[in-house]
């Protein structure tokens, strides 16, 4: 790509902010992307292994701000592997995971995500969390939302509610309701021009204009959700002043209780990745201790209006659990959408109540563990990819590089032991996959139709 064909004005913006340095940015966009994954530390224990294969697998080189980050090159195809369809790793840009980490979500705290599709930020901030606490992760455009959805359920978090509502509906329902907050901003995507140089057609000065604008009216809810004493990330994957330093002035002089601590810049010159811009900023003040003040129901941990048919759903699949799945520890709060059984996470039990989601658009309402059929059980896949492998009764491990997996991937059942019966966790170098049926002899395929690889698999780099 040469600097002609890039925006004039856009080159006359960088050309202020980097001054000397601007030839050195103009001729990064003459070098190859730069690609990245990051593990998905909620498999550490069982993946350890295939972590260190991957690593060596895929040639991978660390990203330098991010402990589980790292960088690959072409022809390697990471999301074409198994570990991929295991959710041991999360296909992420390298700059934007200096965010997540700037953040540095604790485990048990409750965070947002506010604009969190596809979720490349979502599944970094639970990771950090360690499946402790509540993710609220949200998205505004439905179909979007879908696939955020989808990636939470890849990677077996638990602990998250995927929502999809406009900020404002959002900052009336949970006022000072969170410790951290992750805001990515929807932005004039300057970053992309190298990853897909469509996204140059799409830029303008009034583009960027447009953007700015949009990013004050988030950031004016995300103050009123994040409690006094929390901190929140303002990021974006743009370069411009206006969307990114003059945004914080703005805010900062808006708000007399919020103070800037940390602001930076990747620029794809400098260091390897696309850019990035973050900010930490902090809420002055102290909120009480224990759940979020002003949210609590009142009614007592067991006394949230459950309705009758969640808690006899909530204690036939405890039932099921006690023989199939002896490790797994059977908590949360039971909603009931149709014949599907989630778990909502325990913290939100202690610090909010079911009303809030009344009206919400919830496409995934914290852990999906069963579909009830006739009075039967059906473990759901979500609730496959979020257990442990020790946690079940019968588990069939593939190994990467099997013909055996490969069938399994396309959806076709396996010949397996005579002895083995019943609901089996299926997995892949200890990695959880899916489950499979096992009857005389044979694993039937219980692997959602829609996740079912029929072209393009490879345990290749």
């Amino acid at each position: 790509m040469t600097e002609q064909r890039l925006p004039a004005a856009y080159m006359e913006s960088i050309g202020e902010m980097l001054g000397q340095e601007t030839e050195a940015f103009r001729e990064s966009y003459s070098t190859p992307r730069t690609q990245g994954l990051r593990f998905n530390m909620l498999k550490s224990v069982p993946g350890r292994r295939a972590i260190e294969q991957a690593i060596a697998h895929f040639a991978l080189t660390p990203v330098p701000w991010c402990p589980s980050g790292y960088y690959y090159e072409e022809p390697a195809r990471p999301g074409r592997h198994p570990y991929h369809t295991a959710g041991l790793y999360y296909i992420q840009e390298p700059s934007a995971m200096s965010a997540a980490e700037l953040l540095s979500p604790q485990p048990g705290e409750t965070v947002l995500d506010l604009a969190a599709a596809p979720g490349g930020k979502t599944t970094h901030i639970a990771s950090l969390m360690q499946g402790q606490g509540l993710l609220v992760s949200n998205e505004i455009h439905p179909e979007r939302a879908k696939i955020l959805a989808e990636n939470v359920e890849r990677l077996g978090i638990a602990h998250a509610l995927v929502v999809s509502a406009a900020p404002g509906e959002l900052s009336r329902r949970f006022p000072e309701a969170f410790d951290k907050i992750m805001l990515d901003a929807p932005c004039s995507g300057e970053g992309m021009f190298r990853k897909d140089p469509a996204a140059i057609s799409e830029w303008s000065p009034a583009h960027v204009e447009m953007c700015a604008a949009r990013q004050w009216d988030i950031l004016q809810d995300a103050y009123l959700m994040l409690k006094p004493g929390g901190s929140m990330v303002y990021s974006t994957c743009t370069f411009n002043r206006k969307e990114n330093e003059e945004t914080i002035a703005r805010f900062l002089g808006a708000y007399a209780d919020i103070e800037l601590v940390e602001q930076k810049r990747l620029w794809p010159h400098r260091a390897k990745g696309e850019g990035h811009f973050v900010a930490l900023l902090r809420k002055a003040g102290q909120d009480e201790p224990g759940p979020s003040r002003g949210k609590r129901s009142g009614r007592g941990k067991d006394g949230q209006n459950i309705p009758a048919a969640a808690r006899d759903a909530l204690k036939q699949f405890s039932g099921w659990a006690a023989a199939e799945l002896p490790g797994y520890r059977t908590e949360g709060v039971p909603v009931m959408f149709g014949e599907s059984l989630y778990l909502l996470p325990e913290a939100f039990r202690d610090r909010l109540h079911l009303g809030l989601l009344d009206g919400l658009k919830v496409p995934r309402a914290g852990l999906h563990v069963a579909h009830l059929k006739k009075n039967r059980i059906e473990p759901a896949h979500a609730l496959a990819m979020a257990l442990q492998p020790e946690q079940a009764a019968r588990v069939h491990d593939l190994a990467a590089d099997s013909l055996e997996l490969a069938a399994w991937l396309r959806g076709e059942s396996l010949q397996v032991p005579a002895d083995l019966h019943g609901w089996t966790l299926v997995s892949v170098d200890g990695l959880p996959l899916g489950w499979g049926k096992a009857s005389s002899g044979q694993l039937k395929n219980h692997l959602p139709k829609g996740l079912r690889i029929h072209k393009g698999y490879s345990s290749e780099a």
